[in-house]
């Protein structure tokens, strides 16, 4: 019972490839008994391989012809081989039956090779369906309790095992572990991951066990909006496949009125007998129908969104893959494309009487009670020095085998933190800075200017630095304290600087490499845009190697340059990563969006998306778009070049309708095998 449910299961989902068997072990007998001299049983064996063989391009045929009123490769094929069949039953001559029952085998054949090839461009797409488990771990009133994926909600509280596959995206709460992404991001390293990361549905966690905070809807996860976005990509024709798909159908027409001319007009106009007039007629039905020109393109492009898909590049459909091939200007964003989007201390300079250390306490202090990404940046650099005077006692003390510390430690407390204490009364003032208290002291972290309000004077030296740091694109924080807690700068000045925080936008390691990669391919103009000052983004354009900076843009202006570069460059990419690039993105002719940190308007604003937010996959990108428009080409030509030299051969009456079948079908099958080079 088991074995007969298999061999269901088996036959519905290769029913082309069951239909193509059995059409030939019918033929094969039907020939066998033929020539056996059993006329009848041949007569009832052929018959049948036309039916089981031709069945579903009958049924594709009649359905474009009664419902779309048009003539389509299938039901030219149907004609050509009843045709064939009943010019033998009328001469007597069943070899033709045979003929007839060769070009339904071999069409058949072509079906199941043609559907077997789109398995293979989709099948590494596929497996993601089966990446995310069924069920989740959730805690709930502190015990685990397994719940179906649907039933997750936003703010429970899940446990991933080591070896488990991640459920669902969300947030480390706590634990630490490393996480192949792979099969996500396209990465083929595994990633660290700690407390505050994010991690991926479908991926595959390591040694350490998680518990992980849901931060968005289960169906709203990466993994489904990859596996809803391939779904469209395989539904949606590209440009020059909708071009084929509309000249197939003229085509198909012109054929038939030419089929009906060429069985009618030879025998009076050249004096053929009508046998030979009908069997070239047939003949040529056959070797001028489209269909390895039909093949020509699908198959090439399904396959490049397979390898991009499996490289962490994603095209939401064939059209983007052709287009990016294209590509001859590109935009870029600034900040969270070219650069991280995470800003950090790049440098800390003191004024002659305090130590670095001194410095980023005190900003430390106050900026703990801040949300601001500047203040985030102070305090996390703040962590970082802890881990490094860690590290450098620990040394120092096997040295000295214990004897002294150094005096880096002295700012250590027991539990390894930088001895400094949270601010009290803080009040931050935005886009200019924060003031609290801390040891009865006030604390002003902000702009020059704002800090001025507090001191006497900004020192010279430290004024100097800051303005060089500053034209290097680097934003500074001064910081100063004052003695007196309760002073205020409306009566007295009483506050002296104690340094500056330079902070940077980290710049990708990757972007200059890509954009060097980019001129490479011969891309005619690379330019960014961003809505930050001058300075900061002609350093960034200047250490990626970008000439042309377009700053302090808002999503409008960056709208107005992407129409400009169309104007000039007609196939312009757009990359980004915010909801203010979306405008962008969307006039573009190829928008592509940074999969990580990318907003939801942006991914879904965008053609392509890069799943692993690495830039140097824009020219794997556009490798892959410009190897499939050269393939693509190739096929047209051997395609086109295979129904010329069959309606020659035709012509010429050096082909018979068996070699005509095998010619045309022959090309069909090299031209889908041919497209299929991308997957690798």
């Amino acid at each position: 019972m088991l074995y007969l449910q298999r061999l269901g299961q088996f036959t519905r989902e290769h029913a082309d490839t069951v239909a193509a068997l059995l059409c030939g072990l019918l033929l094969f007998l039907g020939w066998f008994a033929l020539h056996l001299g059993a006329l009848g049983l041949a007569l009832l064996l052929l018959p049948a391989a036309y039916v089981i063989g031709g069945y579903e391009s009958a049924r594709e045929g009649l359905t474009t012809l009664f419902k779309e009123k048009e003539l389509d490769v299938d039901l030219l094929m149907i004609v050509a081989a009843i045709g064939a069949a009943s010019l033998g039953l009328w001469r007597r001559e069943y070899h033709l039956i045979i003929d007839g029952a060769i070009l339904i085998l071999i069409f058949a054949i072509s079906g199941a090779l043609e559907g077997y090839a789109m398995q293979r461009t989709e099948r590494s797409i596929r497996s993601l369906m089966s990446l995310t488990p069924d069920t989740a771990r959730v805690l709930h009133q502190g015990r685990e309790e397994e719940i179906p994926i649907t039933q997750l909600k936003v703010g429970d509280q899940i446990v991933v095992k080591p070896g488990e596959l991640i459920p669902t995206d969300g947030i480390i709460l706590s634990g630490y572990s490393t996480l192949n992404q792979a099969a996500i991001t396209g990465e083929s390293l595994p990633v660290e991951k700690t407390v505050g990361e994010e991690v991926f549905a479908g991926t595959l966690n390591g040694y350490g066990a998680l518990q992980i905070k849901v931060h968005k809807p289960a169906q709203s996860s990466l993994i489904v909006r990859v596996i809803r976005l391939v779904e469209q990509a395989k539904t949606q024709a590209p440009p020059s496949q909708e071009f084929i798909d509309r000249f197939e159908r003229g085509y198909a027409k012109v054929i038939v009125v030419a089929g009906i001319l060429l069985a009618t007009l030879p025998p009076f106009l050249w004096g053929w007998d009508w046998e030979t007039t009908i069997y070239r007629a047939l003949t040529f039905l056959v070797v001028a129908s489209p269909c390895a020109l039909m093949a020509a393109i699908m198959p090439t492009l399904l396959s490049g969104i397979a390898n991009g898909a499996r490289q962490g590049i994603l095209f939401k459909n064939g059209a983007q893959l052709e287009k990016i091939g294209k590509v001859r200007a590109i935009a870029f964003d600034k900040t969270g494309t070219l650069t991280t989007g995470q800003v950090q201390v790049y440098k800390v300079i003191s004024a002659s009487e305090y130590t670095q250390t001194d410095v980023l306490k005190a900003a430390a202090s106050v900026e703990s009670s801040s949300e601001h990404p500047i203040g985030k940046a102070i305090v996390q650099a703040a962590g970082e020095t802890v881990r490094v005077f860690s590290a450098r006692r620990s040394a120092f003390a096997k040295r000295s085998e214990g004897k002294a510390v150094p005096v880096e430690s002295k700012l250590l407390n027991p539990k390894g933190d930088l001895d400094w204490i949270g601010a009290i009364q803080v009040q931050a003032i935005p886009g200019q800075g924060i003031v609290g208290i801390a040891q009865e002291q006030q604390i002003i972290v902000g702009n020059a200017v704002f800090v001025q309000q507090y001191v006497t004077n900004l020192p010279e030296e430290l004024r100097e630095m800051a303005q060089s740091l500053e034209q290097e694109g680097k934003t500074v924080v001064w910081v100063a304290k004052n003695p007196t807690a309760n002073s205020s700068p409306l009566f007295e000045k009483r506050a002296e600087v104690m340094g500056v925080i330079a902070i940077a936008d980290e710049v990708r390691s990757q972007a200059a490499a890509t954009i060097t990669r980019l001129k490479k391919l011969g891309i005619e103009q690379i330019v960014m845009l961003t809505g930050d000052n001058q300075e900061t983004a002609h350093s960034v354009a200047k250490a990626v190697g970008i000439d042309r900076v377009y700053a302090q843009l808002l999503p409008e202006d960056k709208l107005d340059v992407i129409r400009r570069l169309q104007q000039e460059y007609q196939t312009v990419a757009m990359v980004g990563d915010g909801i203010n690039d979306a405008p962008a993105l969307a006039q573009a002719s190829v928008g592509i969006a940074m999969g990580i940190s990318g907003s939801d308007v942006a991914l879904e604003t965008a053609d392509i998306v890069l799943m692993a937010d690495r830039l140097e996959k824009i020219a794997v990108a556009m490798h892959l778009g410009r190897r499939s428009q050269v393939i693509v080409k190739q096929n047209i030509v051997v395609a086109l070049g295979f129904i010329v030299l069959l309606l020659v051969g035709n012509f010429l009456g050096n082909i018979n309708l068996p070699i005509g079948v095998i010619g045309h079908e022959g090309s069909t099958v090299l031209v889908t095998l041919s497209g299929l080079r991308l997957l690798k």
